[in-house]
């Protein structure tokens, strides 16, 4: 779950000259989701009435908000119900009464509360209090009524529980056949949400009952297979089985596929072997993906002869099948991979051949040509470049092309006259990429002084008024509502038609101290201005200095470049604290749990609680101590990254296969996608601040070595 914290936001307002009620303590466990925030909202509810201070409403919204949160409906309806706040704050006020009454069983009063939010909400609060509305409508048994405001709410955001309110109001509405395409809906697109197994049986309940097809089957266990319940999916083909709807050898193929994939996710490797058999005995498009299923686990376990043997077996088998595409191109990636560099160019040849409309056909020329650099075939390297920039003018891969390109023309011994004009290239077409950086290291080697990537650095436009677009947000921040004034401040960021609109707003943001609503607006709308045009107002959004007081002190604590600190946070979280990922790393710095608590062991500290990781000032202080320690090992900002991204252990084993390369071949040949990607962002970001900010007069420079890691350090 993502979380928005409004830092900035309340930083600015708390510097407004503003009385507060609350506490600045108050605010923080609030914004920490600390456990003794209600307590504390409540202490400061108390002291507030006591002294009969004019905020008593706003606080009392937010202890009661935080009631509701906590499961305290009798406490938060008592607080909400008798509070009283002025605009912007009222319909926010209804419609946390409107969720207390709800939550209490008096559908009628949450009702008329969600009534009087959806009267005047903003955008953003617009959509939630309607959605509510319809629902308290239908608990109230008024499903007429409540018609419209699902109707609506269920068509500009579906999920399962609007689609499922929906057909209930439609149902009601003599709409049946709209009940039933909600009902089914619900049962195909959210197999794992508990509303599904309640659509299933209501739609076997219908006169004459709707049963699924085995298409229907497949896709429930698909998707239950994607939310991670395998059992699941096991059972829903069972089900499939017993309504006899398997019958062909095609439809077995398809399910034993399935199977297949779902016995290996509960860790049944002989039965799920057993099933592929089956899968593969069946029409061509299962069996190549059966077998395809087959090499991808290889790949997986680090077998990458079986992988490669596999990967050919799909290529040669099935070539006009989807996944021949993807087999091909892991054929000529795993001779890379192995040092087989005469077979990788064969093997990537052949793909171009045999895939020529291939959405991989650049990716797989770029490592063609770096197979040829491999080998030191330099001519026939710039060949497949050149060929490579001419047909995928926009993609990704031209600015390491444009950059290979004069690479190895150096490499051959030709002269700077040769080699120059092609690094002078890449920098000015792509001045803020990884490849603008070693061209301009390549052309200080040669004695010749770079072009600048950027002739102004990063300009941040200076106003003291807050703009009226955010002042909403600003009232919600203040009254500790940090989720509502987000979704205020994302709900008015899309609204943004224009790029001048855009770099008002962007700055705007950027006084307010909210930098990753900034850098948003910035990436959807000023691509163009930043690194086109190469606007100075446009590249402060990009490259903010955010956070500064905290990143410029811990890192003059832990000693490491803040510069390194603030690229680091850009590819991590684009400066936004409330980031959690999928792996429930956390925060502005992407901090797991477990990592925080062995820094703060290493610290002698006590353990943060894991909401504690969205704190800007936290997460900036960990993220620090842990890049100090990774450069005290690495000695090499390229080598933290890598080791930042993927765990010391990794690094430390690539640096000993491939570290006798030079810095620009190591990189290419990461094995991980992600964290090649990575690398490059972080080390061009780096640079670029370095640039920007730096107080040197003499640029930084990039060592193109690989060094040796210290054998002691930082090893989590």
């Amino acid at each position: 779950m993502r979380r928005w914290t409004g830092t900035g936001l309340l930083t600015v307002v708390m510097g407004t000259g503003v009385a507060w009620a609350q506490a600045p303590e108050t605010l923080e466990a609030v914004r920490l989701h600390r456990a003794e925030a209600r307590a504390l909202a409540l202490k400061d509810l108390e002291a507030c009435t006591a002294s009969k201070c004019p905020d008593a409403g706003r606080i009392a919204l937010l202890a009661g908000h935080l009631a509701l949160a906590e499961g305290d409906v009798a406490q938060a309806r008592t607080l909400l119900t008798g509070a009283s706040v002025a605009e912007p704050l009222r319909p926010f006020l209804a419609y946390y009464q409107g969720q207390a009454h709800f939550y209490a069983g008096d559908a009628a009063a949450a009702a008329a509360a969600f009534g009087r939010a959806v009267e005047k909400a903003s955008p953003a609060l617009q959509p939630r209090a309607r959605a509510r509305l319809g629902e308290a409508l239908l608990a109230a048994g008024r499903a007429k009524e409540a018609a419209p405001a699902l109707e609506a709410a269920a068509t500009e955001e579906p999920s399962a529980e609007l689609l499922y309110q929906r057909a209930q109001a439609r149902l009601a509405t003599g709409n049946a056949t709209g009940e039933r395409a909600d009902l089914k809906a619900v049962a195909l697109r959210y197999p794992a949400h508990p509303y599904a197994d309640e659509a299933l049986a209501k739609l076997e309940a219908l006169k004459p009952p709707l049963r699924l097809t085995l298409a229907e089957h497949l896709q429930r266990a698909h998707g239950l297979l994607d939310a991670g319940q395998a059992k699941r999916a096991l059972e829903e083909l069972e089900k499939a089985e017993a309504g006899k709807l398997v019958r062909a050898k095609q439809d077995k193929a398809q399910v034993a596929l399935v199977r297949a994939q779902a016995l290996y996710a509960t860790g049944k490797k002989e039965e799920a072997e057993q099933a592929l058999a089956v899968a593969r005995q069946g029409p061509p498009s299962v069996a190549a993906e059966a077998a395809y299923v087959t090499a991808r686990r290889a790949l997986k376990a680090d077998d990458n002869e079986t992988a490669r043997r596999l990967m050919a077996a799909v290529e040669k088998g099935w070539p006009q099948e989807s996944v021949a595409d993807d087999a091909g191109f892991y054929v000529g990636w795993l001779d890379l991979q192995a040092g087989r560099f005469a077979d990788a160019v064969k093997s990537f040849t052949a793909f171009d051949q045999r895939h020529a409309r291939s959405k991989r056909r650049d990716e797989a020329l770029w490592y063609r040509a770096l197979a040829h650099i491999r080998l030191e075939q330099y001519a026939p390297a710039r060949e497949v470049l050149g060929a490579l920039v001419d047909a995928f003018p926009r993609s990704s891969l031209v600015p390491q092309a444009r950059y290979w390109s004069a690479r190895s023309h150096e490499l051959e011994g030709a002269k700077a006259d040769v080699t120059g004009p092609g690094y002078e290239l890449v920098i000015t077409s792509a001045p803020s990429s990884y490849y603008a950086l070693l061209a301009s290291e390549r052309l200080r080697e040669l004695g010749r002084e770079p072009p600048p990537a950027f002739p102004d650095a990063p300009k941040q436009l200076e106003s003291g008024e807050v703009p009226s677009e955010l002042k909403l947000a600003l009232a919600l921040t203040q009254a500790g509502l940090f989720r509502d004034a987000a979704e205020e401040v994302q709900a008015r960021a899309a609204r943004i038609r224009d790029q001048e609109q855009a770099l008002a707003f962007a700055h705007a943001l950027l006084r307010l101290g909210e930098y990753g609503h900034a850098h948003a607006v910035a990436a959807r709308h000023l691509w163009g201005r930043a690194f086109g045009a190469r606007v100075p107002e446009a590249l402060a959004a990009f490259y903010p200095r955010a956070f500064a007081n905290a990143v410029e002190s811990e890192a003059t604590r832990y000693q490491v470049s803040p510069f390194l600190v603030w690229a680091i946070m850009r590819r991590e979280s684009a400066f936004r604290p409330e980031v959690a990922s999928a792996a429930d790393a956390r925060g502005l710095m992407q901090v797991i749990p477990p990592t925080a608590r062995a820094i703060a062991k290493k610290l002698s500290e006590p353990e943060p609680a894991p909401a504690e990781l969205f704190s800007p000032s936290l997460s900036i202080r960990y993220g620090s101590w842990y890049l100090s320690q990774l450069m005290k090992r690495f000695s090499h900002p390229a080598l933290a990254a890598a080791a930042y991204n993927a765990g010391p252990d990794a690094a430390v084993k690539w640096v000993k296969d491939r570290g006798s390369l030079p810095l620009d071949l190591f990189v290419e040949e990461i094995p991980f996608r992600e964290t090649r990607g990575y690398v490059k962002q972080v080390l061009a970001d780096l640079y670029l601040y370095q640039s920007f900010y730096g107080k040197d007069a003499a640029p930084k420079r990039l060592s193109l070595t690989v060094p040796s890691p210290a054998t002691e350090g930082v090893s989590f």
